[in-house]
């Protein structure tokens, strides 16, 4: 009985604590009714199990010849995984095919530089800038550490700083992070203070005005910003 008791107040306090997280979000969207609300996530979780599914089963070979060609092209494991912070500062390990030497951040954490960053492998440049570095993040999208679309997911040893320097920063964090964003669409990588500061403004937009048909919007401008080679 004790333990079923247990079961139960840890459901309770994680139901309180989601209601909490919803009341939140709800204020910062203070022009849309709790119910649709409510809703809108209901559909954004089942567009992100679709759209994850059916990206990994499209892009399966991509994954495989990616994997081979990390694996033969320079020393190291296939992936990547880094520790991220998502909504309401929730730790995951975020996936990618690895792209730099393994010593790369032998000195510190650092920003992320262009493509012609010297501490690239022989196919970093590539993987890049066709974003296929950012198909390992498909898996996160299907088991609900990340959205198809929403705010970047950062590093923890950045967010305590840019939570100081940026007014407003941590607002960012009342939805799950996306693989790609209205910012991401809008502006190139982050490689400062200065650069985050400018894509604040679209993500703190798209957490106001979220719904799966701005979603669908990101996604489609996101395929145009992959094929063009924009989204350096």
């Amino acid at each position: 009985m004790s333990v079923l008791v247990a079961r139960l107040l840890t459901f309770q306090q994680a139901l309180a604590i989601e209601l909490q997280r919803f009341v939140l979000l709800w204020r910062y969207q203070h022009h849309v009714p709790p119910f649709t609300l409510w809703w809108r996530l209901v559909l954004k979780r089942i567009v992100d199990i679709a759209g994850s599914t059916i990206g990994i089963l499209l892009t399966a070979p991509v994954l495989i010849a990616a994997a081979i060609t990390v694996k033969l092209t320079s020393k190291g494991p296939v992936f990547y995984k880094q520790e991220r912070l998502g909504r309401f500062g929730e730790s995951f390990n975020i996936y990618k095919f690895r792209s730099m030497t393994v010593d790369a951040e032998a000195a510190g954490p650092q920003w992320a530089s262009r493509c012609d960053d010297p501490r690239l492998t022989p196919i970093g440049g590539f993987l890049r800038r066709s974003h296929i570095d950012e198909l390992p993040q498909l898996f996160n999208v299907l088991i609900g550490n990340m959205s198809l679309v929403g705010p970047r997911p950062e590093r923890p040893c950045f967010i305590e700083d840019l939570n100081r320097d940026i007014p407003r920063y941590d607002e960012r964090l009342l939805i799950k992070p996306g693989m790609t964003g209205l910012a991401q669409v809008h502006y190139r990588y982050d490689t400062s203070v200065a650069d985050v500061k400018r894509k604040l403004r679209f993500d703190l937009l798209y957490v106001k005005r979220m719904c799966v048909a701005l979603d669908f919007r990101i996604l489609f401008w996101t395929v145009g910003v992959v094929a063009t080679g924009k989204g350096k």
